[in-house]
């Protein structure tokens, strides 16, 4: 299933640069914005015209036809530039089974304001703040250092048998913690998702690798109703992009002691 808004702009970018005669299975197609911006310019809808929402690929099933039927996915590699890539792009998110567990907040009162809003930043801060974040990755003390947009340094990775030259682009978690001997890096959805792009985990990943010494710890979190789901990811290859392995997961509701 693909995104319908998006065939139509796709296809006339690919027509203009003539990217349906390129060879794949040889090497990615390097496109930048502006090459996106001139191709679409005379559509009149914005979601048809506009960089950031054509590239924005974050699931599968936000890819345009033409991405699906050739089996290929969108890359940032540098700010204003991109790489459109054949491999397997996506991780699935597969569904807990295992029963809910009640946990008891690590706190003597409720947090009040914490249930004001509905943003995936508040409902990782909540969990973090009664210890459910700490008890699932089971390093200890967590500190919240990281958060907001950052550069990641040039790395290169490998999409199968392609060679990817990233050369720094803003990149960001909706949580990063520090340990004593673990960053903890925590992309965040308020909704249910089959699927994400693996890049949301994997360029983080790299560059806290990168700048730290410590083992670095990928987690997927979810929050569905009353329910707070984590998945934990490792990387086997750090250089290998489609090397994530789901490490454990697990679903938790959040109580606390009765005064």
């Amino acid at each position: 299933m693909a995104n319908s808004s998006k065939d139509i702009p796709w296809e006339k970018i690919f027509s203009t640069y003539d990217i349906h005669d390129h060879d794949f299975d040889s090497s990615p197609f390097t496109i930048a914005a502006q090459q996106i911006k001139t191709a679409c310019q005379d559509f009149e809808k914005t979601a048809e015209k506009e960089v950031r929402i054509l590239c924005y690929q974050a699931k599968s099933t936000d890819r345009p036809q033409v991405f699906v039927d050739r089996g290929l996915f969108i890359l940032p590699i540098k700010n204003g530039l991109y790489m459109i890539v054949k491999g397997e792009g996506y991780v699935t998110i597969p569904e807990i089974t295992t029963p809910v567990i009640p946990f008891l907040a690590e706190l003597e009162f409720p947090l009040v304001t914490s249930t004001v809003g509905d943003s995936e930043m508040q409902h990782l801060d909540y969990a973090h703040a009664t210890g459910l974040i700490e008890l699932f990755v089971g390093h200890g003390v967590l500190v919240l250092t990281i958060r907001g947009r950052k550069y990641t340094p040039k790395f290169s990775f490998l999409v199968g048998n392609l060679t990817i030259e990233q050369k720094s682009v803003q990149t960001e978690v909706d949580a990063g913690f520090e340990g004593k001997n673990a960053v903890v890096l925590i992309e965040g959805k308020n909704m249910k998702m089959k699927d994400t792009i693996i890049r949301q985990l994997y360029y983080p990943y790299r560059k806290w690798s990168i700048e730290s010494d410590k083992e670095v710890i990928p987690i997927f979190f979810e929050k569905r109703g009353d329910v707070y789901m984590l998945w934990m990811y490792e990387f086997t290859d750090p250089e290998d992009y489609n090397s994530i392995k789901l490490v454990k997961s697990a679903r938790y509701t959040i109580g606390f002691p009765v005064s």
